[in-house]
């Protein structure tokens, strides 16, 4: 049975890590990169996740240029996976191909807009602010 760790982040910035096991899990199954998943599998309901990329257990970088979810060792200049040091400097990497698969640890995934708002988190803040606000003004 899959489990995965899915980091969320949205367009402020601020990120959220999700452990899903089970059926939850099973959403993320043999989807690939740039593809979208229904939110309720992390507890995000009405929230679209677009997956952005992620690693499995040794590291290793899914890239969306590579088909399937099957290592392949790659000549990268750059890029995911590979940061050269210098000018015209490459390297031969293992990576990841751009599907889930049972060997996936890690998914990253992006939100569109704030993923306090989706947990509803924004509507305490806010509500805590206007009591502490009220008890300034009676003083």
């Amino acid at each position: 049975m899959a489990e995965f760790k899915i980091v969320v982040g949205d367009d402020a910035g601020d990120t959220r890590q999700f452990d899903v096991e089970g059926q939850d899990a099973n959403r993320f199954l043999n989807r690939e990169i740039g593809e979208e998943v229904d939110g309720t599998a992390v507890g995000l309901d009405g929230v679209d996740l677009t997956i952005t990329g992620g690693s499995d257990k040794a590291g290793r970088p899914m890239r969306e240029d590579v088909p399937g979810g099957d290592l392949k060792e790659l000549l990268l200049e750059g890029g995911v996976g590979y940061k050269p040091s210098r000018d015209g400097e490459r390297k031969r990497v293992t990576v990841r191909g751009r599907q889930v698969s049972e060997e996936t640890v890690q998914i990253n995934a992006r939100v569109e807009g704030s993923i306090a708002a989706a947990l509803g988190e924004d509507e305490e803040e806010e509500e805590a602010e206007a009591d502490a606000d009220d008890e300034d003004d009676e003083e």
